[in-house]
């Protein structure tokens, strides 16, 4: 059995943690053995409820996330099996009912805002670490993301930040810094932090 190496990252919505999971995942390592997983393939299905409905859904709360696959597909790939990620549909806020094959490979990098707080899949990692980024940063990266990329409106974006985004992150997301192993202060070109980590993943490859 191939040893395989679970690096959890985590931080506020829109810190910059999948940036930093997909440069080390998909450039620094282009040609090796990485895999990268975002934990936002796994929110719950909510294709049942009205537009309207999923708006008043706490997106930032664990009980949105389907925790049970998620630790299911982490065990797999720890035991080097395939797996199908579910593809998310942000701008019906549902499952689109499409998945992705991912092959099991030596290290593995899932990033989320949770995945830390959560015990059951903050256990099963074996490097942590937590992207701090500004407040303020963290909202404009949020509101040009969702205009842009999701299709949503201003005024849905600004009540969704101060009803859920903000007080979940100072209830769930914040604390967990406390798990973290390294915690890496981001920003625009801040690559240091970036070959830090990188450094560590190429001294597991090695072994």
């Amino acid at each position: 059995m191939k040893k395989v190496t679970i690096i959890i990252v985590a931080g506020g919505s829109a810190s910059g943690k999948t940036t930093v999971a997909q440069t080390i995942a998909n450039e620094i390592f282009m040609n090796k053995p990485v895999t990268h997983l975002s934990m936002d393939s796994y929110y719950k299905d909510f294709s049942d409820l009205t537009f309207e409905e999923k708006q008043l859904v706490n997106f930032d709360h664990p009980s949105s996330l389907d925790i049970e696959l998620l630790c299911q597909h982490l065990d797999d790939l720890k035991e080097f099996k395939a797996i199908e990620t579910p593809v998310y549909d942000f701008k019906t806020h549902s499952q689109s009912g499409e998945t992705i094959k991912v092959e099991p490979s030596n290290v593995v990098i899932l990033d989320g805002i949770l995945a830390l707080h959560i015990e059951e899949i903050r256990k099963r990692g074996d490097i942590k670490i937590f992207i701090r980024t500004d407040d303020d940063i963290r909202f404009i990266r949020r509101l040009m993301r969702d205009v842009n990329e999701r299709g949503r409106k201003l005024e849905d974006i600004t009540n969704q930040y101060l009803n859920t985004v903000r007080p979940m992150y100072k209830f769930f997301v914040e604390p967990s810094i406390d798990h973290a192993d390294l915690i890496i202060p981001y920003y625009e070109g801040n690559n240091i932090a970036i070959d830090l980590v990188a450094a560590k993943i190429s001294s597991l490859l090695k072994k």
